[in-house]
């Protein structure tokens, strides 16, 4: 399959969802690095979505640290605490977060003053150890649902599987 990145801001959410892990799964095929697939995985949402910034913070220390990348979009926060903001809460939580307006979540993490909305969903190895989150800005206000949850959950369980 020809690796394209694909434009789906057209299509309604659930068929655009579709498409995007049917591409995906045929871009990752065969692929064992998560830190490759982390870095296509964020392409691919970042392009399909148009968002304004996408990627992951990995575990760098279990229960303590995020470290961010890979990523598309502005800079992001280098290192975010468990607990701390939207990142660090969905990590020691271990569940995902959608939070309509940022600048109402307290304790909120600035690092692009654009951001206005966020979804960050934890991302789990086959042995349900988490390794990062999945972290989406938009530029506008309540970008996120349940349908964006439950696609970005089930588009996560890759990390899940065993290769």
């Amino acid at each position: 399959m020809a690796e394209v990145t694909l434009d789906l801001r057209g299509m309604p959410k659930a068929e655009a969802y579709a498409e995007l892990k049917r591409h995906a799964e045929a871009v990752l095929e065969g692929l064992s690095d998560e830190i490759a697939a982390m870095a296509t995985m964020s392409c691919l949402l970042h392009h399909a979505f148009g968002h304004l910034w996408t990627g992951f913070y990995r575990v760098v220390q279990p229960g303590k640290l995020l470290l961010v990348g890979p990523y598309q979009g502005t800079l992001g926060c280098l290192e975010i605490a468990f607990g701390r903001g939207v990142c660090g809460t969905a990590a020691a939580t271990r569940e995902t977060m959608v939070v309509p307006d940022v600048h109402a979540f307290p304790g909120h993490i600035t690092c692009d003053g654009r951001s206005q909305s966020e979804i960050v969903v934890p991302v789990f190895n086959p042995r349900r150890e988490l390794i990062a989150v999945l972290d989406i800005d938009s530029e506008h206000k309540a970008t996120f649902d349940e349908e964006d949850r439950r696609a970005l959950e089930e588009l996560m369980g890759w990390f899940s599987r065993q290769r």
